[in-house]
């Protein structure tokens, strides 16, 4: 099965394509050492056979002689793997080193240029042979001169080139598959940088990719970046017609409501109370549509961060002139120094909904607090109310549903806040509080 991975690809073919590629450069360069070897033996031979010809001469009865033998004293160790011989119609000799053998009659030398053969030489060797027909005088009768050398030496030589040459293309192939490796890395990196960014644009639509990428990485990028402006279009425009919607209808609610108390003034208090019950759903629907799209807004936001106890005391400053505000005790311990990683607005609004539902169920007191740790950022909201049964907080949380429902007595505002705290990257967590009421986090990580 292929691998999905790229750089393992990469690397594989690499590696494959550059050990294929030195193993035949191992055959190339070790058949290119023996023809070399061999080269260098035959002009050896020749030189030798050079000295022979200049020495050579027959005699009356048409025997050869010679004057002086070649200086290499390999020809007179018998089976030394070096030897020559010189033949005439009339007779031959030959060095010591052949001892009792004889080189085969040559079929190829009938010219005056050496050639060059390999034979089953004496002793059940194989030569390396260099030939050549000479005449000693013009009247005189031709002079074959034969040298041989074993070919045994020249394969050993091969062989041991050939290990050496091995291991060191072994240890090429190691180093040039880190440099393919570094290759990969190096070419991949644009790559990694295109993730990074694409880890941008998830969190934040509004972010682009950049365009100081490579040459060839532009077309992906500006692919994305058009899907990116698109998608951010569509979602504008369904965002837009949601929030018309919700908008449209408040106030065909109004006058619902207005109806809904003309009835009651007239005696109809039955249907009044079946209207306010349609007109409560409705208006709990369109509450949580505004707050959907408000959240939407948000996640298209840039990323930004406020300080978080400033916005706490003006919420706190507008519930304490409400009615239901003005009996209460706020205990307000968030540090001054605390930074939330929300835009200011978006937090008033997350935190307005939460500090609202408390004030609108506590009995006397409500903490708000805030800590900052390695793990990231908190804000807490308590209060002393009747808080919610730890089976229902859970469904406390559900978007679109309504709290007073669930059975703890706290309204939309629960679901709006968890909206809104998922689209600033937060997580919303109820328990209950040391006060007895609810204990409400948001939990921002770092």
């Amino acid at each position: 099965m292929t691998p999905r991975s790229l750089r393992v690809r990469l690397l594989v073919a690499a590696t494959v394509a550059i050990f294929v590629a030195l193993a035949a450069a191992w055959v190339g360069m070790t058949f290119l050492f023996e023809r070399h070897i061999e080269r260098r033996v035959t002009d050896d031979l020749i030189r030798e056979g050079l000295q022979l010809a200049a020495h050579v001469s027959i005699t009356a009865d048409g025997q050869p002689q010679l004057d002086r033998d070649p200086g290499d004293t390999r020809f007179a160790e018998p089976a030394s793997g070096l030897y020559w011989q010189v033949s005439t119609p009339g007779g031959s000799l030959r060095s010591r080193s052949l001892w009792d053998e004889t080189l085969p009659a040559s079929t190829v030398a009938k010219t005056r240029n050496w050639s060059v053969r390999s034979i089953a030489g004496p002793f059940n060797e194989d030569l390396l042979l260099v030939e050549r027909i000479v005449k000693p005088d013009s009247g005189s009768a031709d002079v074959l001169l034969q040298l041989g050398f074993e070919n045994r030496p020249l394969h050993e030589a091969r062989v041991e080139f050939g290990n050496e040459l091995a291991l060191f293309l072994l240890l090429l192939w190691v180093i040039l598959s880190a440099a393919a490796w570094m290759q990969v890395e190096l070419g991949l990196r644009p790559l990694r940088r295109v993730r990074d960014e694409v880890a941008v644009l998830h969190s934040n639509p509004r972010e682009r990719l950049s365009s100081a990428h490579a040459q060839e990485i532009e077309p992906l990028v500006n692919a994305i970046n058009d899907l990116a402006d698109a998608r951010e279009k569509d979602l504008g425009r369904a965002r837009r017609r949601a929030a018309d919607l919700a908008h449209a209808l408040k106030t065909p609610l109004a006058a619902l409501a207005a109806q809904s108390r003309q009835a009651r003034l007239a005696g109809a208090t039955q249907a009044a109370d079946g209207l306010d019950r349609a007109i409560a759903a409705a208006s709990s629907a369109v509450e949580g549509e505004l707050a959907r799209s408000r959240a939407a807004m948000i996640r298209a936001s840039a990323n930004s961060s406020s300080k978080a106890l400033p916005v706490v005391e003006s919420i706190v400053g507008v519930v304490e002139r409400t009615e239901a505000g003005s009996q209460l005790v706020f205990d307000i311990a968030v540090p001054e120094s605390l930074d939330i990683p929300v835009a200011a607005e978006d937090l008033l609004e997350l935190m307005g909904a939460l500090i609202e539902n408390a004030a609108r169920f506590a009995r006397r007191r409500i903490r708000i607090s805030g800590n900052k740790s390695d793990q990231g950022c908190a804000l807490v909201v308590e209060d002393d109310g009747p808080g919610i049964e730890p089976a229902q907080m859970a469904e406390a949380l559900l978007r679109g549903a309504r709290l007073d429902e669930a059975g703890g007595g706290h309204g939309l505002g629960l679901a709006i806040a968890h909206d809104l705290a998922e689209a600033t990257r937060g997580r919303i967590a109820l328990e209950r509080s040391e006060l007895g009421g609810l204990h409400i986090s948001v939990h921002w990580p770092a």
